[in-house]
């Protein structure tokens, strides 16, 4: 069965930095790039940064500076450093596969619950 447990969100203040941790079921290191998406209230959910086993990485120009994804093999994990925070990092934050899709039950995509970042003023 696909897990995906996402941990480490919380209460932050602005300019503060948070890890999130992800580990998903053994599957997951076969994928070939693991990544975090974020989904703020009202809007659409977006990616924040993928990693490749290989080493490759994905991240938007509008925060790549300020993110960083690893992968932990061994522990089936993916992990989201986050410095320097804002107000519009508050959002739901996920991990799944880059694209989405690999991960599937029943034919669906499967997500995990989630894990919640508040960045306070």
């Amino acid at each position: 069965q696909v897990q995906l447990v996402e941990s480490g969100g919380g209460l932050v203040q602005v300019g503060g930095s948070l890890r999130l941790s992800c580990v998903g079921s053994e599957e997951i290191k076969y994928i070939d790039t693991m990544a975090w998406y974020r989904q703020a209230p009202g809007k659409e959910r977006e990616l924040v940064g993928a990693k490749a086993n290989g080493g490759g990485t994905v991240y938007p120009n509008s925060i790549k500076h300020r993110v960083t994804v690893t992968r932990d093999n061994a522990k089936n994990a993916v992990y989201l450093q986050m410095d320097n925070l804002e107000v519009g990092d508050t959002g739901v934050y996920y991990c799944n596969s880059y694209p989405p899709g690999r991960l599937t039950v029943d034919g669906r995509e499967f997500w995990g619950q989630g894990t919640q970042v508040t960045v306070s003023s």
